[in-house]
């Protein structure tokens, strides 16, 4: 899709929202009454979990205190319809679809977007694993056809997601065609400098900013946003001709471009959010005042309240505006644990939110009451239909195999994935170590047999997947010893990167290194040996890492000074290969980074 189309697309339903706005209001409004109710039901980072979520990711704090089985699409739709109203408007900050289990990553996510569209979602801002496929493919789940390479799903041709997938500080690298957009614009009601005084702000939107919803005659205007951090979250290659501006700034404009087309009640979604103090009722405002706080307290004082999202964490918080006064900020957590519920009363006559009216509640979605039979038989149909691979036998394991990080930032099967990854790419790509990113590591290895009946200690595709779910390519590019260092060295916080909290590479077994806590950056890393020869400045290793690290993906910028680069399979590939030739496998021991005080 061309930036010109992109642009009509982003501005004009905004504006033709506006022009309906100007015409519909009521010739005698003191007739009707003062205020109308509006309720928001809010999802955050469900990440396809159709089926309930297992071990620490599938329970929750309820608002009692008691940790509790929470999530499943069957729950959720039980829980929807028990929340939904009228007056209701379902909306979601982010991530509903990427690094997903392979029930809804077999199929490009399509499973995980139709469930969303039963639900009735209408609104959704964009998270950063929106784009783990590239823009292109987000278009393509938003705008419907079947995937380019794999074809149809067994549903046939992908119509597309019913509801708007919203981002306002998405924007194009190099617009080129403002002027038709100015002029389609334009001819919708709005003065031709006060679009150019916004594109000015702004620039080209890739995806519609704002999306205007009405409910009981007045108009609510929804902002989307996507955390700033998303280039060095995802891959570079799918999202090169965009960027990710600030959110403060994006939300603005949009507020400023709603005001012009008379939306005054503003509701902004945003895949940003702050870290807790664990353990808190999903009601506490246990947000630690973070990035996403920012978000909240700076962003225009026309926006009402703001949904968030991204940090994982559930809170209910009530910070200031640029103005001073209340505004709700909060976040329900992930995978579909717990829905925000939110009322409001509108002002008929000003149309806009009466702060004062506005109550919110994050409520668990606990798995005690009967599951919502349709959406049972829906997530039945593609467990079924991907029961064939999830269910093939891959590997054994000794015992479980954990993503739990050890003193030293290493984990037993970070190490695991970072044999395999070696393994896989010595030949063809002469690599002589290999990393891996512990933020790819999404699930561990359980030895206990599953619902699938496979057997103890048996590893399945599907438990591999879940473990990987990213289907990256594996590269191997050449460093020099002093880039290396370097390249560890951006692990940590405080260096020009900004890495935001210390990142541990998970080291192959013929790599060694010693890290001290205490030093200062760029002087942290010392006594790096490969199979037990030290590093020179000087000498050159190859280092295999998947696309995302050599991307320069987590802040790791050194990966874009390598040379000689080489392709090789998937990350799942060579995992899947790995455990198949080494099995029974136990957990390789966390001995490989030594970390002093």
């Amino acid at each position: 899709m061309t930036s010109r189309s992109l642009l009509r697309l982003a501005l004009a339903g905004a504006v033709a929202s506006g022009a309906v706005l100007l015409a519909t209001l009521p010739a005698d409004a003191s007739k009707a009454a003062r205020t109308v109710p509006v309720r928001l039901l809010a999802l955050n980072d469900f990440h396809g979990h159709l089926e309930p979520p297992t071990g620490s990711s599938g329970r929750m704090v309820d608002e009692h205190g008691h940790t509790v089985d929470a999530g499943g699409a069957a729950y959720i739709a039980t829980h929807m319809k028990a929340l939904a109203d009228q007056n209701t408007i379902a909306v979601a900050q982010g991530d509903l679809i990427g690094a997903t289990p392979l029930i809804s990553a077999a199929y490009h996510d399509e499973p995980s977007v139709e469930f969303m569209d039963k639900l009735g979602l209408k609104v959704a801002a964009v998270g950063n694993h929106e784009f783990d496929e590239g823009y292109a493919e987000l278009r393509r789940i938003m705008d419907g056809g079947c995937h380019p390479v794999d074809g149809c799903s067994p549903a046939g041709e992908w119509k597309g997601a019913k509801f708007d997938y919203v981002g306002a500080n998405v924007l194009f690298k190099n617009p080129n065609e403002r002027t038709d957009a100015l002029s389609a614009v334009t001819k919708l009601g709005l003065q031709h400098s006060q679009v150019k005084k916004l594109l000015s702000e702004w620039g080209v939107p890739a995806l519609p900013p704002v999306s205007v919803k009405w409910m009981n005659g007045v108009p609510i205007g929804f902002i989307g946003l996507v955390t700033q951090t998303t280039p060095s979250i995802v891959t570079s290659e799918g999202i090169k001709d965009l960027k990710f501006v600030d959110e403060v700034k994006a939300g603005n404009v949009a507020s400023k471009l709603l005001k012009l087309v008379g939306v005054k009640a503003q509701v902004v979604l945003v895949h940003e959010g702050d870290q807790v103090t664990s353990g808190q009722s999903p009601d506490a405002c246990s947000a630690i005042p973070g990035l996403g706080n920012r978000i909240a307290t700076q962003v225009d004082a026309e926006v009402d309240l703001v949904l968030s999202g991204h940090s994982h964490q559930a809170y209910l918080c009530k910070v200031k505006d640029p103005a001073g006064n209340d505004r709700v900020y909060s976040q329900g957590g992930s995978f579909g644990r717990v829905i925000t519920q939110v009322d409001m009363n509108v002002n008929v006559r000003t149309r806009d939110i009466e702060r004062a009216s506005v109550v919110a509640d994050n409520h668990v979605v606990t798995r005690t009451v009967p599951a919502d039979p349709e959406i049972s038989a829906f997530v039945q149909t593609w467990k079924d239909r991907v029961a064939p691979v999830a269910n093939k036998a891959v590997g054994t394991i000794s015992t479980d195999i954990t993503n739990t990080a050890a003193p030293s930032g290493e984990s037993p099967l970070g190490n695991l994935i970072a044999d395999a990854q070696l393994a896989a790419t010595k030949t063809g790509g002469n690599a002589q170590i290999a990393l891996m990113n512990p933020g790819g590591v999404r699930a561990s290895l359980t030895y206990a047999n599953s619902s699938a009946n496979e057997g103890d200690g048996v590893v399945t595709y599907g438990e591999a997947f879940a473990v990987q779910p990213f289907n990256n390519l594996m590269q191997v590019v050449t460093l020099t010893g002093a880039q290396l260092k370097t390249l560890l060295e951006q692990q940590f916080t405080g260096g020009p990167n900004n890495q935001a909290f210390t990142k541990i590479l998970q080291p192959s077994a013929n790599f060694a290194y010693t890290y001290r806590r205490s030093a200062p950056w760029g002087s942290k890393v010392s006594d790096m040996k490969i199979d037990g020869v030290p590093v020179t400045d000087t000498q050159t290793i190859r280092v295999a890492a998947n696309n995302f690290l050599v991307g320069g993906g987590d802040a790791f910028l050194a990966f874009r000074d390598g040379t000689e680069l080489w392709s090789g399979p998937l990350d799942i590939d060579a995992f899947v290969d790995y455990l198949g030739k080494n099995s029974p496998i136990a957990p390789p021991a966390t001995n490989r980074i030594t970390a002093v005080d």
